[in-house]
């Protein structure tokens, strides 16, 4: 690996999905809507959510379950199919930044693997609905390896599976805690807020485009 100016070149990007390349998806903004449009109890929603979605974002409980428990704990005038589909419509790509780490990995030669918290159904969708599979080398989402950030460990095994030094390696999220968590462990960061910004970090960095 070449250096320059002391700086070790990054071979590697791990990146969020939700905030980075797509919309966080399940999140507080879209249960608000499912709230509204399904006519959901709000206080019992949220509290049914926080108090199961860890365990389905670990991979230890399926969507329907989730679903079970936050939404069809009662006789509901719509189905279950139809909130899954509803949950699915949330998702939406960031193009700017999609093409940003396809034309990196071109460019530079780059590995890239998602590092994200999502269930097991979400995230399968996503990685196929926006055809992730034909820029990601890897995905380690809390759903298969059974950890889910901050926990340190989801970082670590991202290194086993990467071969690669952390000082190779950026890690972009828009959540400053994850970046700080992942810094713990050799990874530099940095935090995403926009396209824009992002790309002149990159550019510091040696990734330009």
């Amino acid at each position: 690996m070449k250096q320059t100016k002391g700086k070790t070149i990054i071979s590697t990007i791990f990146t969020d999905l939700g905030g980075v390349l797509l919309t966080n998806g399940w999140d507080r903004r879209a249960r608000e809507e499912a709230v509204r449009r399904f006519g959901l109890d709000a206080k019992e929603t949220q509290e049914r959510h926080y108090l199961t979605f860890d365990t389905y974002e670990v991979g230890k409980l399926t969507l329907n379950e989730y679903l079970e428990r936050v939404v069809f704990y009662k006789k509901r005038n719509f189905t279950v199919e139809v909130f899954r589909k509803f949950m699915y419509s949330c998702s939406k790509a960031d193009p700017k930044m999609i093409q940003l780490m396809k034309d990196l990995k071109e460019r530079h030669g780059l590995k890239i693997a998602v590092v994200n918290n999502e269930g097991r159904e979400l995230n399968d969708y996503r990685i196929n609905k926006f055809k992730l599979t034909s820029f990601v080398d890897f995905f380690i989402s809390s759903s298969f390896v059974h950890f889910r950030k901050p926990d340190v460990d989801i970082f670590k095994l991202a290194l086993d599976v990467a071969q690669t030094n952390p000082r190779k390696i950026l890690y972009l999220d828009d959540r400053p805690l994850f970046v700080q968590v992942a810094a713990g462990v050799g990874i530099r960061g940095i935090v995403h807020s926009n396209y824009d910004d992002t790309v002149e970090r990159l550019a510091k960095l040696g990734l330009t485009l």
